[in-house]
């Protein structure tokens, strides 16, 4: 367990800001990882961006996690990164499977538009006020969310053919 000297410059600036909107952090293996509320992501997010300190430029990732059986369910998972001061930072926001829905963080860093698209698409999660949030790897006509654990592997879906 890391002590509070010993956290990162990153991750104390983050729970100084944001007080009881960041649930808890660490730096476990040299990753620096900080669990935060859904309500402020896209405040927290674009702090990240501009401080000064942090200039997390670099949006690398973004993906969905499904942990079924436990409360909540769902976690979204960024992963940010600095080109300027070469460091990173995840930051996850677990969701609860009654309303997996979230701020879409498009307007902070655009490149994540597709990898929202992909985790509404896979697990069902909702990013609200996304540009344009419909499937990109899965047809329309497609049923259910596919990476989600509880999804049956043996489900028909409906068969699509060639549009007339």
């Amino acid at each position: 367990m890391m002590t509070e000297r010993q956290q990162s410059a990153v991750l104390a600036k983050l729970a100084e800001k944001f007080g009881e909107a960041v649930v808890s952090t660490h730096s476990d293996f040299g990753d620096d990882t900080a669990l935060v509320r859904r309500e402020r992501i896209v405040e927290i997010c674009t702090f990240l961006r501009d401080d000064p300190a942090c200039l997390f430029d670099f949006a690398m990732d973004l993906t969905g996690v499904d942990y079924l059986g436990e409360t909540p369910r769902f976690e979204v998972v960024y992963h940010l990164y600095s080109l300027e001061k070469k460091h990173r930072v995840r930051i996850k926001v677990r969701l609860h499977e009654d309303d997996p829905t979230i701020d879409s963080v498009v307007s902070v860093w655009p490149g994540l538009n597709w990898y929202e698209r992909e985790a509404y698409d896979m697990y069902g999660i909702v990013f609200r006020n996304h540009p344009n949030l419909i499937r990109i790897l899965m047809y329309e006509a497609f049923v259910g969310h596919p990476l989600r654990k509880d999804y049956p592997k043996a489900k028909r879906q409906p068969t699509v053919g060639p549009q007339e």
